[in-house]
């Protein structure tokens, strides 16, 4: 399985280098066209690519990093890397999209006059090439939060150019040079709207919130309801990183052997990874009626077992 997931991985990450350099040649292309077709929708678009292009470097490096191996100053490895790359790639849509925001109320004051062939060109071209690579990421991009930051990047490109090709054809057909503001205006607000889900769950990961659709109600029962398992305080689910879900908690038990105890710890964790997909487990055992400081109360309950059981 570790096999699979690294092969995964570096899948993923042979397809972002690919997609780095189609995005960058395809940005120059762009913003030549945007500059002698005066058109701010092409330039945004450009503006927008470019910056894609920067979130698929980083996302990259955050899966590349990701898999160097855990150490002793690191001990949980480099998993947040990828959580702080999909943030940078979240902050970066935002100031592009306030850039963008500024570029066009301007131009709606003063408005300059557009050549639409450039601008419809480049952007069914723009609209193929982000297409690809979303489908190329689209798969890695349900799990991995890191992937999902760059995927809605590029997704959110092939929207925006489309929405390129509609200025495009307003000004062609002589709906006036106004349409390329008021387009870039509404891919800026399309670029906020990807950006916002991307930004509130790497920030939530990083304040180690719960992982996004958990219900906490519903682990404190799960837990509560393993045989074995009388209460259940001190709980604590947290993300790692993308896929990995890390969870704390003391489980009291009845008075009962060590081995007993192993088996209701090993039920509790089962149960955790099978319904809540919590790989990293950490639960601490308290036995019912002993003072928490008593070294003992395991060692005289074995005792008891013990007697218990030559008696019969």
């Amino acid at each position: 399985m570790g096999h699979s997931h690294d092969h995964g991985e570096s899948l993923t990450g042979r397809r972002l280098v690919l997609s780095i350099f189609l995005t960058l040649a395809f940005v120059a292309g762009e913003a030549i066209a945007g500059y002698f077709a005066h058109s701010l929708a092409l330039l945004s678009d450009a503006g927008h690519n470019f910056a894609d292009a920067l979130a698929l470097i980083i996302s990259w490096y955050g899966i590349w990093i990701a898999r160097k191996p855990s150490t002793q100053k690191r001990t949980f490895g480099y998993h947040r890397v990828g959580i702080l790359a999909a943030l940078v790639n979240a902050v970066s849509l935002v100031v592009i999209a306030l850039l963008i925001f500024w570029e066009a109320i301007a131009r709606l004051r003063n408005p300059e006059t557009v050549h639409s062939t450039p601008m419809i060109v480049m952007a069914l071209v723009a609209i193929a090439m982000n297409t690809i690579i979303s489908l190329w990421l689209r798969g890695d991009a349900t799990y991995d939060l890191n992937v999902r930051s760059a995927y809605m990047h590029m997704l959110g490109d092939a929207i925006s150019a489309a929405g390129v090709v509609v200025a495009g054809l307003v000004v062609a057909f002589g709906g006036g040079s106004v349409a390329d503001p008021i387009v870039s205006i509404l891919i800026g607000l399309l670029i906020l709207w990807s950006s916002w889900g991307i930004l509130q769950e790497s920030m939530n990961v990083l304040l180690e919130a719960i992982p996004k659709g958990m219900n906490m109600d519903l682990v404190e029962q799960t837990i509560a309801g393993v045989a074995g398992v009388l209460a259940v305080h001190d709980l604590h689910v947290w993300t790692i990183g993308s896929g990995i879900i890390a969870c704390s908690c003391h489980i009291t038990v009845g008075e009962q052997s060590i081995r007993s105890g192993q088996n209701v710890l090993h039920a509790v964790t089962d149960e955790l990874e099978h319904r809540f997909r919590i790989s990293h487990s950490t639960i601490q055992i308290e036995v019912e009626g002993c003072d928490p400081n008593d070294m003992y109360c395991i060692a005289r309950a074995t005792k008891r077992n013990a007697e218990l059981h030559h008696r019969h």
